[in-house]
């Protein structure tokens, strides 16, 4: 009998994650447009092949980023919006965001990269961080001519961004990108198993307190 009162616990787990990224699908459809708002600060677009490369120096450009010590307020506005963005992109956890062009999260990815080369390049004129900042740039331009990345471009290379723009992932078009779909149902899973086993563990707790 106790087993048949755990199987529609788990399924209403299951049921509440697909309801909320039914929602959010719903909610997030557009994930942005292009008479976006440009009340914010400007920032330039970023190729597919620059992306590319600076997603593997993004913690440490951040980390020096956050470290610097002579900022002003246009800095920290765009460190500001790539770390949001990064967080709205799922901190580029989910396989393909930043080299499948056909990713739902292809877009936010290029919104947290552009901010992050962004704040790369401010950090070149800053008595503290320039030789930093310099070695950096110099290992990445090294890296993408070594993996000939400077002439790759998609969709989104063209697209310039604002710190008043958030850009969101297509969460309507993730049942169609396999690696995204098999990430977040794997995600689910562990989410819907971990609530599932604290039910476990709970339950007897609060029998022996009646």
């Amino acid at each position: 009998m106790k087993s048949n009162r755990t199987r529609p616990s788990l399924l209403t787990v299951f049921s509440t994650v697909a309801l909320f990224l039914a929602v959010a699908g719903n909610a997030l459809a557009h994930s942005r447009s292009g008479a976006g708002s440009h009340a914010g600060l400007d920032i330039p677009e970023i190729s597919h092949g620059e992306m590319a490369a600076i997603s593997d120096y993004r913690s440490g450009i951040i980390g020096l980023a956050s470290r610097a010590v002579d900022t002003d307020e246009p800095f920290r506005r765009v460190l500001n919006y790539a770390e949001i963005q990064y967080s709205y992109c799922l901190w580029g956890r989910v396989p393909g965001s930043v080299t499948d062009e056909e990713s739902p999260f292809n877009e936010c990815a290029h919104a947290y990269l552009a901010a992050t080369k962004a704040v790369l390049l401010s950090m070149r004129v800053m008595p503290r961080e320039a030789a930093a900042a310099g070695e950096i740039i110099s290992t990445i331009d090294a890296d993408m001519a070594r993996r000939g990345l400077a002439l790759i471009t998609c969709r989104f290379s063209g697209e310039a961004f604002n710190t008043a723009d958030i850009v969101r992932p297509r969460w309507s078009g993730i049942p169609f990108h396999a690696a995204s779909m098999v990430s977040l149902t794997g995600l689910a899973a562990l989410l819907g198993l971990a609530v599932f086993t604290l039910g476990r563990v709970l339950r007897p707790k609060a029998q022996s307190s009646e």
